[in-house]
Order: C-alpha cells, then sequence, then structure tokens
C-alpha cells in the first residue's frame, strides 16, 4: 500500500496541494507584473517594444493632435520675432551690412543661425511644415466624422426625458400618433432633422457648427498655402522716377528689388511707363495748411514690346495693373538741377539731383556727386561732393534755418556746402545715393577757415573757393516714386481669410441641439405629452426655443380638461345610506 493510500479520509493530497499553490503562485506573478510600476528592465520576461511601426503610429497621433497644432502655431509666432529684430537680406542688404558691422562678435553666429534670412531658413521652414501637415492630419479624420454625422440619423428618446437640462410636459386629448404627427410637421418646418420612434420623435439640428469648424481649418491651410506661395514666388521693388523719364520692367532698372527664393526675373511681365506729369494738391490756409488733398502722376503706359502708347494716371491707393502686377504711387518730391563747372569754364556736369523729404513741408536733404570730369586748378583730377538742403517755401534770411513753411514751390532755396577728395564709389561697396562719404574727402574751406557753405536761391551761382569752380542753381524738376509688386497668392490669402472669419463666426454662433418629444396614453387614456432638449454645447437659448416649440407644439395639441374629482370610500357609503332611505 502506498503512503497515499494509508491518508485519512478528507486530508489534502500533498502533491495536489504543491501543483495547486504553485499555480496560484503563477498566476499572482503574472498578474504582479501586469500591475507592477516596476521599469520595463526590471519586470519578468524581459522588455516589450512597440516596433517601428508603433512608434510611427504614436508620432503621427501626437503631431495630429490639437495640443501639438497649437504648441507649433505658438512657435511659428516666436520664430517670427527674429524676423523683425533682425535686419533681413531680401528686405534691406545695406541694413544687414550696417548690423553686422555693428555687432560684428555676433555676425558669424547669427549667420550659421540664419537670422538673416528667417522666413526661408531651415527651422522655420520645418516649424511651418510640420504645422501644415499637423492641421491636415487634423482635419481628414474629422472630415470622415463629420460626413458620418450628416449621413446619420438623430438618436433616439432617452427613457428618462425629465433628466434633461430643459423639460416640459403636458396632458391632452388628442391621440399619440397625432401628437407626434404635430410634432415631426413642426421640427420639420423649424429645419430640424427628425427620426420617428417608439412613441416618440426624435430631432437634431446645428449640423453647420461642425461644418464652420472644418471650414476654418481649411481656411487656415489655405492661408498658409497662399502665404508660402506668396514668400517664394513674389517680387517688390521701388524706382525713382523723375518727370520726362521712365522706367522698364526689368531687374536692372530697379533702385531695389526684393523676390522669394523661387522667383525667376523671366517672370516680370513686359512694360514700362513714362513719368509725363505729377500734380500735387495742398490746404492753402487754415488749421490743415500743408494738408496734402491729392497726388496724381501722368504717364505713358506701354504693354508689352509692341503694344501701343496709353495715357494713364496712377493715384495713391489705386494703383496700375498689368498682368498680375500692380504699380503703386507711394511717395514724390523735388530734385533740384545743378551745373558745375571747373576752373577752365568747362561745364563738367548738370542734371536733376533727387532730394529725400524729411517733413511734412518737404524739407528735402541729398546730395551731389561729381565723379568724372573734375580738375583742380593745378590739373589734377579729383571728385566733387555736396551735401545739400533744399526747401520748396523760404522763411527768409533771418526768418529761420532751412526749414521749409509749405509743400509747394513758392519761394525755392538750396543750401550747398562743398568738398573735394574721392567720394568712394571705385571700392565696389553700396554707398546710400542720399549721402555723402566725406571719410577720405577734404573740406572747402570759406574765409574764416571753416566748412565752405552758402545758400542760393533759384538761378544763383556759387564760387568755390580759390578758383576751383562755379556751382549754380539752374531749375527745379519733379520726380515720384513707384513700387511694382506682384504677389500670387494675395487673392487666395484674402478668400482664405473671409472663409476662416466666417467658418470661426459659425462655429461660435450655431448651436448644436437635440428636441425629444414622446407622446404616450396614461393609465386614465389622456395622453401624456413631454418634451425635453439637450445641448451639444453650453447655450442659454436652448430653454427658451425648446419654450417656444413647446408653445407651438401646445396649439395643436392643448391642455386636456382637469378629471372630475374621485369620491372617498366614506362619502360613497353616505350617498348609498341615502338613496336606501
Amino acid at each position: 500500500m502506498s503512503t497515499t493510500d494509508n491518508a485519512p479520509l478528507g486530508a489534502p493530497n500533498d502533491s495536489d496541494g504543491s501543483a495547486e499553490a504553485s499555480a496560484e503562485a503563477s498566476a499572482e506573478a503574472a498578474a504582479g507584473a501586469q500591475l507592477s510600476t516596476a521599469p520595463l528592465e526590471d519586470a519578468p520576461g524581459g522588455p516589450v517594444g512597440i516596433g517601428v511601426l508603433g512608434w510611427v503610429r504614436w508620432f503621427w497621433r501626437q503631431l495630429t493632435s490639437m495640443r501639438v497644432a497649437l504648441i507649433l502655431l505658438f512657435l511659428l509666432s516666436l520664430a517670427s520675432i527674429p524676423g523683425s529684430l533682425v535686419p533681413q537680406n531680401q528686405v534691406d542688404l545695406m541694413k544687414v551690412a550696417a548690423w553686422k558691422k555693428e555687432h560684428a562678435s555676433w555676425a558669424g553666429l547669427a549667420e550659421k543661425l540664419q537670422l538673416f534670412d528667417v522666413y526661408s531658413s531651415v527651422w522655420f521652414s520645418a516649424i511651418y511644415l510640420l504645422l501644415f501637415i499637423s492641421l491636415i492630419g487634423c482635419i481628414l479624420p474629422r472630415s470622415w466624422q463629420f460626413v458620418g454625422q450628416l449621413r446619420g440619423r438623430p438618436p433616439g428618446a432617452p427613457r428618462r426625458l425629465d433628466r434633461m437640462p430643459a423639460y416640459t410636459t403636458w396632458r391632452t386629448d388628442k391621440s399619440p400618433d397625432e401628437v407626434l404627427s404635430y410634432a415631426r410637421t413642426l421640427l420639420g418646418g423649424r429645419r430640424f432633422r427628425t427620426e420617428a420612434g417608439q412613441g416618440s420623435v426624435s430631432a437634431e439640428k446645428g449640423y453647420l457648427r461642425e461644418a464652420g469648424n472644418l471650414m476654418f481649418h481649411v481656411a487656415l491651410i489655405v492661408m498658409l498655402v497662399a502665404f508660402a506661395w506668396g514668400q517664394y514666388l513674389r517680387s517688390e521693388g521701388g524706382k525713382l522716377v523723375l518727370r520726362g523719364q521712365g522706367f522698364s520692367n526689368t531687374l536692372t532698372q530697379y533702385d531695389d528689388f526684393k523676390s522669394g527664393s523661387l522667383f525667376d526675373p523671366e517672370d516680370l511681365p513686359p512694360f514700362s511707363f513714362t513719368l509725363d506729369k505729377f500734380d500735387s494738391t495742398y490746404e492753402r490756409s487754415g488749421p490743415q495748411k500743408g494738408t496734402p488733398r491729392d497726388f496724381k502722376a501722368y504717364v505713358t503706359f506701354t504693354n508689352g514690346a509692341h503694344g501701343e502708347p496709353e495715357k494713364r494716371e496712377i493715384q495713391v491707393n489705386k494703383p496700375l495693373e498689368v498682368d498680375g502686377s500692380k504699380v503703386y504711387l507711394l511717395g514724390h518730391g523735388y530734385a533740384p538741377i545743378i551745373s558745375v563747372t571747373d576752373s577752365t569754364g568747362k561745364v563738367i556736369y548738370k542734371d536733376a539731383v533727387p532730394m529725400l523729404p524729411q517733413d511734412a513741408n518737404l524739407t528735402s536733404s541729398g546730395a551731389v556727386k561729381v565723379t568724372d570730369g573734375y580738375k583742380n586748378k593745378d590739373g589734377k583730377s579729383e571728385q566733387l561732393g555736396f551735401q545739400a538742403v533744399f526747401v520748396p517755401t523760404f522763411a527768409g534770411a533771418g526768418h529761420g534755418t532751412m526749414f521749409s513753411q509749405f509743400p509747394e514751390l513758392d519761394s525755392p532755396a538750396l543750401a550747398l556746402n562743398a568738398y573735394h577728395g574721392s567720394l568712394g564709389v571705385d571700392s565696389g561697396l553700396p554707398q546710400n545715393v542720399y549721402q555723402l562719404d566725406t571719410s577720405k574727402m577734404e573740406m572747402f574751406k570759406g574765409e574764416d577757415g571753416k566748412l565752405f557753405t552758402q545758400r542760393l536761391l533759384l538761378g544763383e551761382s556759387m564760387n568755390l573757393p580759390g578758383g576751383e569752380g562755379v556751382v549754380k542753381f539752374e531749375g527745379i524738376e519733379r520726380w515720384a516714386t513707384f513700387s511694382i509688386t506682384q504677389q500670387p497668392g494675395s487673392g487666395l490669402a484674402l478668400a482664405g481669410a473671409i472663409a476662416a472669419i466666417g467658418g470661426l463666426a459659425g462655429s461660435l454662433f450655431i448651436q448644436r441641439r437635440r428636441i425629444w418629444v414622446r407622446a404616450v396614453t396614461g393609465k386614465d387614456g389622456v395622453t401624456v405629452v413631454e418634451m425635453a432638449g439637450l445641448g451639444r454645447s453650453e447655450s442659454a437659448k436652448l430653454p427658451e426655443e425648446l419654450s417656444a416649440l413647446a408653445g407651438a407644439l401646445h396649439e395643436q395639441a392643448p391642455s386636456a380638461a382637469p378629471a372630475p374629482p374621485v369620491a372617498a370610500p366614506a362619502e360613497a357609503a353616505e350617498v348609498v345610506e341615502g338613496e336606501r332611505a
């Protein structure tokens, strides 16, 4: 007999007990492993990874979440700040050069970080593209959900309508079928989507709220596309044109030009124009004296190489439009005609020199640069430079400094101071044509040993010291500045902005809500009508809307007359005894 046979009746078997204990321990260990907060590498069974595909899915879910989209939008706004603080190559190369000179220790780091080309930099483009992808990833699944909602039907009525935020009930003599028929007609007439149920009618309205939300996000993508299109293919240039002179829309004709990284100069539309006349009118008297009233540039315009010349007018905010380009009138001013004669009496320079306005009365400053043809009395070749201040209306000697009293040419005057030497134009470095670099020049000195300066009225001359030459104020010309822009994505951006405003208004003001109507026969045979409403978002108008709907339905299914009181048992007994008596 084995030892197991000698065991008492009902005693546990050792082998079975050990097996059960082992199974229970294994189950507890597995459960503990599932619930354990220990690091993965310390967990039993070794680490379990999600794989490459799992990481891709996780990254995509994070990228297309609303939280990440808002973070990217915030980063994009932060990334644009350096573009407004640091000069950009596409805007003004001279300012970039000046910034590098003033901040020489930071220039190398700024170059590496692409701070002079912020909007085309790698990091700005990365944020921009990630935001673009994130918005698309948010919109696509929501679009499919919205399509499903449009195809779906309103949900059935809950069992307890009295738990809804807005609720009302009454009793009516109309049958349940009649009440539900009235309700469905009423709700359908109010543009609710209705669905008949067992003893109830379900209705829903406000689907355009989600449509407005989707429209807003799609409009953002459209605006991003328009912004990218405009930034990469745009062009903008400025040109100062003297009266009687012209402009041809080629790259070499611009005074300054900036464009997107994908712009091709061949895309410039071929046209030209000549400035025939410029008119300006100002207020002559009163507290608004000197205020401009009207500016007009009269031009002869030619579209294409073989187009017929046409007379056109360009005004402020009324540009000339040519094949996607717009020619704007930006500003105007005066250009004194100055002639320079050397010591031998030879006229070596005569030209209209544009002056830049410094105030509303067109007090203007500029520089006259005589680069070639001048020889001093010793026969040595030199260059001449004159710093100039021009006023169209001079107050007169003894009546103040060189500040204009009125923008029109009532009493023009020109103040000049003279230098000779090297203008530095042969160094190959860009120069401002309206400023004079005197670092390599010497002053012409007057009798007092100071800088030679003279004020000239129209027709007067200035004799340089030592018989070095004569400078004459010959006349005055007008000039106007024009901006020629080509912004291919502006129309698309405008459409996107309008759609974004419309979509945002729809998502804010359209409320998604549901209405249920239930009509059942009560125990006394009278129909009990219940109406309830539920808003998908917080809305104070839901109770008002339910009240209006209930009032309209109540007109068709009015309240039933109150039932007669039921006699109590004691009273009924008295009535019976009275009848017997």
